[in-house]
């Protein structure tokens, strides 16, 4: 009987001396696990954003003169060379002899503008058959494998854009050659009067037909009321509002990693889905913005090509406000960690991982960074576990835990 009541004390010995190791063991630290991924990944800054007709042409008074009631109303429909507004002739101001001079000034700057107008079409053939040149070119290339798809892609859009450019030079052209018929009849009128052609009594019977450079619609009337209107008056804002693009506003620390044919989505514009677009540029100059919290910025003004089919937008118009999501950076083959798993070591930057049951710090050199996560370039490897939000209980070679969410 003695041994089985000393085999018991020492039983109960070892199981007093186990519970008190235990009890002033560490206790395993509680901690959130997040694999490292290889996948896509993307930078990306979004701002909010407006629409704008591309090519728009404020139709003014070529004149002083009498303006009847202009009828039309903002989105009817013109065609080019339809008559929008008519002026009719004001006797003392157009037999002024300083207004002739004026008038005569008139005539030779819009000469001018015709003759410019007519440069830039020209550079704009010359840049259209460069870039369909090009587009065949490459793609006898693609065809052979030499050049990746994307080259063909952005060449076909390079082509897209100098089509686009070369209708509005024409545009521009029939602008020019209004004013400057407009410009001569109103000059030719006052040479006439000034040589007693038409007399008092026929001056007000006289009239100057101002008509539409574009087939668009009416995208604004600033002076619809019938009245006397002074020599550049602005009358109505004609465009087509088919040919949209995008302009926002962006800090100037993003806009220099921004390049033409950056990706762009369009969101928040009304529909079910996000727009496709491209950076067609960055405004060379920056302006001063104050932001809500009352902090002055430098931004820029990013404009956006629409690269979707017209029926996918077609109620979106001039001066709707829409999200621009611009792609800073992208990359299809990327190792990422959640952004909170990083941490200042020195000049570097550290993680840690769990490995078995223990805690292991871990040197890593990041890349780009979205926000949300962080591209490694050295240090771990995809499939690893690593600690996000490490608190200070969380230390190189300690046990842990995952915590369970419920």
């Amino acid at each position: 009987m003695k041994w089985v009541k000393r085999g018991l004390l020492v039983l109960l010995a070892l199981v007093l001396v186990g519970s008190l190791v235990r009890a002033f063991l560490p206790k395993p630290v509680e901690v959130e696990l997040a694999p490292v991924e290889r996948g896509p990944f993307e930078v990306t800054v979004t701002e909010p954003g407006r629409t704008r007709v591309k090519d728009r042409y404020v139709l003014s008074a070529p004149l002083g003169g009498h303006l009847e009631r202009i009828t039309l109303e903002p989105g009817d429909e013109v065609k080019a060379g339809r008559t929008v507004a008519r002026l009719t002739a004001l006797e003392p101001q157009l037999l002024d002899p300083r207004s002739r001079v004026q008038a005569e000034a008139r005539v030779g700057a819009a000469r001018a503008q015709s003759r410019q107008a007519r440069a830039e079409l020209a550079r704009a053939n010359e840049a259209l058959n460069f870039a369909r040149s090009e587009l065949k070119r490459y793609r006898m290339l693609a065809k052979a494998g030499v050049v990746p798809a994307r080259t063909l892609e952005e060449s076909e859009t390079e082509v897209r854009t100098r089509e686009q450019a070369l209708a509005s030079a024409r545009a521009g052209v029939r602008v020019a050659d209004e004013e400057l018929v407009g410009a001569r009849a109103a000059l030719s009128r006052m040479r006439a009067e000034g040589q007693g052609v038409g007399g008092a009594g026929a001056g007000g019977d006289e009239s100057l037909e101002i008509r539409s450079p574009v087939d668009g619609w009416v995208l604004k009337v600033m002076q619809q009321s019938e009245g006397t209107v002074a020599a550049g008056t602005p009358l109505l804002e004609v465009g087509d509002p088919r040919q949209l693009e995008v302009v926002t506003d962006v800090l100037t620390e993003d806009a220099v990693r921004l390049e033409p044919g950056a990706r762009v989505r369009i969101l928040q514009w009304g529909g079910d889905y996000p727009l496709e677009g491209k950076v067609l540029r960055v405004e060379p100059s920056a302006f001063t913005e104050t932001s809500a919290l009352g902090v002055e910025e430098q931004r820029v003004n990013v404009v956006i090509s629409l690269e979707e089919p017209l029926e996918r937008r077609a109620s979106l118009g001039d001066g709707f406000r829409v999200q621009s999501r611009m792609t800073l950076w992208e990359g299809e083959d990327v190792v990422s960690v959640p952004e909170n798993a990083l941490f200042r070591r020195g000049e570097g930057w550290a993680v840690f991982v769990a490995d078995e049951g223990r805690v292991r710090l871990r040197q890593v050199k990041v890349g780009q960074r979205s926000g949300l996560r962080a591209q490694i370039l050295e240090g771990l490897e995809p499939g690893a576990q690593v600690i996000v939000h490490p608190g200070e209980s969380v230390k190189e070679g300690v046990a842990y835990t995952p915590r369970r969410f419920e």
